[in-house]
This record gives structure tokens, sequence and C-alpha cells, in this order.
């Protein structure tokens, strides 16, 4: 399963990542006081949706032998008084309308979409 650590020092708010054996710097913009050296938060939120959605559709167009060309997934993450959610886009080219829309259905139950409609828990504890 998946493993990673967050690191801060006193840099506001650079956070180094190491997670699956990959170095990822993530910050917040100037106007939170960081020097957007990497992704936000939310940032890398819409990055895990976005990488997962993206695969598993290629995979699926491949195992079908589908002539999928590209797959574009924009993300944007909306958050207000009546609560926050997630529009996707797909831009797919290459397929028929019929597999666009079995694309589209699959889209709603890859890994990372799954977890967070349905929610997770988080055990925190200190070392």
């Amino acid at each position: 399963m998946a493993h990673g650590t967050a690191r801060i020092g006193k840099d506001h708010y650079r956070t180094e990542i190491s997670v699956g054996g990959h170095a990822i710097t993530a910050d917040e913009g100037p106007g939170l006081g960081g020097q957007n050296l990497g992704p936000a938060p939310y940032d890398l939120l819409l990055a895990s949706l976005g990488a997962c959605t993206a695969i598993t559709l290629r995979m699926y167009a491949d195992r079908k032998e589908w002539p999928l060309e590209s797959l574009e997934v924009a993300l944007r993450f909306r958050g207000g008084s009546d609560g926050q959610r997630i529009d996707r886009t797909l831009t797919v080219v290459g397929l028929d309308d019929e597999q666009r829309a079995r694309l589209a259905d699959i889209a709603e139950r890859t890994p990372v979409t799954l977890t967070l409609k349905n929610g997770l828990t988080i055990d925190t504890r200190l070392a």
C-alpha cells in the first residue's frame, strides 16, 4: 500500500514530501505566506484524482483495444458555504460517443474517486 512522509522546517511553508520513492515539494502561494515553490495541498489532491482517472481510463481503453488517442482530465476544486466539490471534465479524442460515455461512467468508480466520495478514516497519533 502507499506510504509517504511530509517534512516542514522554518521555511514558510515549503514542505518536502517523499512518497513512493519520489520527492515532491509542496508550498502555499504568496497570498498565504508561502513562496509558491510547489503545488499547494489542494493542488496535490487534484493531481492525485487526475492521475488516477487518466491511468484507469487508459487501462480500460487498452484492455478493450479501443483507439484512444488522448485523454485530458480537467479538475477544479470548489469550496464555499454550500459545501465542497470537485468539477471534473474529460476530453476524449479517438473514441465514439458510446465509448466516451463508458469512460465517463468508469471515471465515477476509479479508486481515488471512490475514496474521496466515500470518505476515509484518518487515525492520528504522536510518535
